[in-house]
């Protein structure tokens, strides 16, 4: 089994940029990232429960980096860049972790919790997304995703923005994400800090300037932040030249 995924730019022999989008997306919102680093071939993937992997399960994390692997063996893929948004961010960052990284040249993380600290915030946090899950199964996607874009994190979305994200994403399968929200919670991720200050490989933390939880988050665990101006949690959707350039900018230093 792998995951459905589109091949661009090929012919360029560079290693590969592999993009995860974030709950609710699905690989084409890489597109114009992946037209403005067109020096590098881009896998983009639909994960478990989104786009044309809609019918695919996972049952946690570590069975999501199996399906990783086993895709980018089946596309051929033995040498690799990670670039994940969200919850794309914290799989990029458990598969560096705990995962077959053998290949993985190196991690881009964009607004990616690196896990909980105790016991009690991991249930906390997995009682909540259960609550999600219920809701994103049994009631009209737009009604949920309404309240979801309330959230304290998405903020700084004015309200035309906010609509404009309802009517892209209502197109998902509700118990899909349910399924990767419930089985892929922040609540069952380990403490990954530890693991990733010790990782020999090229990191860095993205942050859009207002997105203040996370930027917290990130100095608060010393990871190697570095934020984009004038934008919130998803940066890359709103500001995609300014994202795009930091990005090259970074694969750059290491003579990618």
């Amino acid at each position: 089994m792998s995951l459905a995924c589109r091949k661009f730019n090929g012919h360029n022999d560079r290693p590969w940029l592999v993009w995860l989008h974030g709950l609710l997306g699905c690989g084409d919102e890489w597109l114009p990232l992946v037209n403005l680093c067109a020096q590098h071939p881009s896998l983009v993937i639909d994960l478990p429960g989104h786009g044309d992997s809609t019918d695919v399960r996972v049952k946690d994390l570590l069975e999501m980096s199996c399906l990783l692997s086993e895709t980018l063996a089946e596309q051929q893929i033995s040498k690799y860049w990670l670039i994940g948004y969200s919850l794309g961010g914290r799989i990029a960052m458990h598969h560096a972790c705990y995962g077959d990284n053998q290949g993985l040249c190196g991690l881009l993380v964009e607004g990616g919790n690196p896990g909980l600290f105790s016991q009690q915030e991991r249930n906390n946090r997995l009682e909540r997304d259960r609550n999600w899950a219920g809701r994103f199964r049994s009631q009209p996607i737009e009604q949920v995703l309404s309240d979801w874009y309330q959230q304290p994190v998405f903020s700084d979305l004015l309200p035309a923005q906010r609509q404009r994200l309802i009517k892209v994403r209502h197109r998902n399968n509700g118990n899909g994400v349910a399924d990767m929200l419930e089985n892929t919670s922040l609540g069952r991720q380990p403490w990954l800090v530890p693991v990733l200050q010790q990782l020999a490989l090229p990191f860095v933390y993205l942050c859009g300037e207002n997105d203040k939880k996370f930027q917290q988050l990130a100095k608060r665990c010393a990871l190697p932040l570095q934020t984009i101006p004038h934008v919130g949690h998803n940066a890359h959707r709103a500001d995609t030249a300014a994202f795009a350039a930091v990005v090259n900018h970074f694969l750059s230093l290491f003579n990618v």
